[in-house]
C-alpha cells in the first residue's frame, strides 16, 4: 500500500500529495509513539538491542513523552506543497529533515548521557542498549 501512495504522492497534483504526505507523516508519527509507550521499542530498535526508557529510568515513556519525542516526523505536515511549486517544496521539505536528523545526531553525539534534542524536550526519555526493558510482550499480558 505504501509504495503506491508514495508513487502517486509525487504527482504533480499538491493537493493530493500534501493530503498523502500528512497521512504518511501521521501514520509513522503514530508507529514511533504507539511501540514506544505499549512495549518500549519499535521493531528496528528491538532487532538492534534498543530500548527507548522515559525520564528517570521509566520502563517506558508515557503518551506526552512519546509524542514530543516523535512530533520532528510531523514535519510532512507543514503545507509547503502548497505554497512553492512541488519541486521547490521537495527540496525545503528534505532539507528540514536534514536539519532535524543532524541536530539530533550532533546533540546525541555531544551528549554526555547520549540524549538527543528530542530526548530533552520528551523530558529527559533515553535510548539504551540492552537493559530489562526489552520486552518482548506487552506490559501485563503474562
Amino acid at each position: 500500500m505504501f509504495p503506491l501512495l508514495w508513487l502517486y504522492a509525487e504527482s504533480e497534483d499538491a493537493i493530493a500529495s500534501y493530503v498523502l504526505e500528512v497521512i504518511l507523516a501521521v501514520v509513522t508519527f503514530g508507529y514511533f509513539v504507539v511501540f514506544e509507550i505499549t512495549l518500549g521499542w519499535t521493531p528496528a530498535k528491538k532487532v538492534l538491542g534498543l530500548s527507548v526508557r522515559g525520564p528517570g529510568g521509566m520502563p517506558n515513556p508515557v503518551l506526552r513523552q512519546s509524542a514530543f519525542r516523535n512530533s520532528f516526523e510531523l514535519l510532512d505536515i507543514l503545507p509547503i506543497h502548497l505554497v512553492l511549486p512541488l519541486a521547490a517544496a521537495d527540496a525545503v521539505s528534505y532539507s528540514l529533515f536534514g536539519v532535524v536528523y543532524i541536530t539530533i545526531a550532533a546533540t546525541i553525539h555531544y551528549s554526555p548521557t547520549k540524549e538527543g534534542l528530542h530526548d530533552n524536550l520528551a523530558g529527559g526519555t533515553q535510548v539504551l542498549k540492552g537493559g530489562p526493558s526489552v520486552r518482548t510482550s506487552p506490559p501485563g499480558s503474562h
